[in-house]
């Protein structure tokens, strides 16, 4: 695993922050050099390209794509960096490129990337549309599919503020899911070699983020993507980008799904699945949905509708302004106990120098509106 001066040699600075585009991302795929098949899959709804990259001359095939939600881009930095990775040090990763051959898409849905949207530009959830395939962007990834026949999939994702580890204040930073292929979620060995994947890459971030990585909802839904391969027998993993403290641009977390990638294709390009026991995929805490991003405590001194000692909790709302991601702050709940939930930042009104923050970054005013 390369260590932290390594990654910072390799990760591409030109592309940071939660706002990630094709236009974004040209210049580096352009770049990549003839050992990388750089390729226009096929095109979203308004004619928008898809990009795929292929390297590695290996047997074991692994697909994965990125930004099948548009605004969920922390992933496709990771996949940028590990690119990088694999065109300047190949020596490092030698052994990766002789035993697996990657096919990765890193904007599936481009439209809904420069909308900074969930859906694509026709207001579909593309991770919902694995059975019908109503849209362009869903028949390119099948068509992937079925042509590069990968052995293992990656779905990768970001997931909200909200998640926390468990029941404790951890915050899940980075969450994994070996999604299900039938109601009863029952075990197969497909699902079970994800399962031990899983739990590769779970020990190595334990090693950076102790007790910050959850096990995702497992809940069966065919129309989602990770779970309609699943159904077809090939191993697959959800990947979630999750919040470190104070890492609203995601940065810290792209660190962190690089590594769990690297972890990822290592174990499968050397065989290492059987060092890893299944049963503690189940030892991985499952989420929860605790956090709130702001939680102002002793809210009744700001808003007399209020009892003594109730709070207020809030939560960031993602807009995209002059291309550039900000984090408009709304109220979600008024009146709750303290206890209730965590905040990633705890105000108290008792207190001056939080009634003072609170002021400067005008939820003082929010609230008593």
């Amino acid at each position: 695993m390369p260590d932290k001066d390594d990654y910072l040699n390799f990760k591409v600075t030109s592309v940071q922050g939660r706002y990630v585009t094709n236009q974004h991302i040209e210049a580096f795929l352009n770049g990549l050099g003839n050992s990388f098949n750089l390729k226009v899959l096929g095109r979203s709804v308004k004619d928008r390209p898809i990009y795929g990259v292929r390297v590695g001359q290996g047997p074991k095939r692994i697909l994965m794509w990125s930004q099948m939600h548009g605004n969920e881009s922390t992933t496709t930095k990771a996949v940028l960096d590990l690119l990088n990775l694999l065109k300047q040090s190949p020596s490092l990763v030698g052994d990766f490129l002789g035993k697996v051959t990657l096919q990765i898409i890193p904007i599936l849905n481009p439209d809904g990337a420069k909308a900074y949207t969930r859906s694509n530009a026709n207001q579909i959830d593309l991770n919902r549309d694995a059975q019908d395939r109503s849209q362009p962007e869903s028949r390119v990834l099948r068509k992937v599919f079925e042509e590069f026949k990968p052995d293992y999939c990656f779905n990768l994702h970001d997931q909200r503020t909200i998640f926390n580890v468990g029941s404790t204040i951890s915050p899940a930073t980075v969450s994994f899911l070996a999604p299900s292929f039938d109601e009863a979620r029952n075990n197969s060995d497909s699902r079970g070699i994800a399962m031990k994947v899983i739990v590769a890459m779970n020990e190595e971030l334990q090693k950076s983020v102790p007790g910050q990585v959850g096990r995702f909802d497992d809940s069966f839904n065919p129309n989602c993507v990770g779970d309609a391969f699943q159904m077809e027998g090939i191993p697959t993993i959800l990947f979630e980008a999750g919040h470190f403290p104070g890492d609203y641009q995601r940065e810290r977390t792209r660190d962190l799904i690089f590594q769990a990638l690297y972890k990822a294709i290592y174990t499968i390009a050397n065989d290492k699945m059987e060092s890893y026991p299944l049963e503690n995929y189940f030892k991985i805490p499952e989420n929860n949905k605790l956090f709130v991003d702001i939680l102002v405590e002793n809210a009744h001194i700001l808003d007399e509708s209020l009892r003594e000692g109730e709070c207020i909790s809030l939560l960031y709302k993602e807009v995209l302004e002059d291309n550039n991601v900000k984090f408009v702050p709304t109220i979600t709940e008024k009146g709750h106990k303290r206890n209730i939930y965590f905040g990633h930042v705890t105000k108290d009104c008792l207190i001056k120098q939080d009634l003072n923050w609170l002021n400067t970054k005008k939820i003082m005013d929010l609230i008593k509106q």
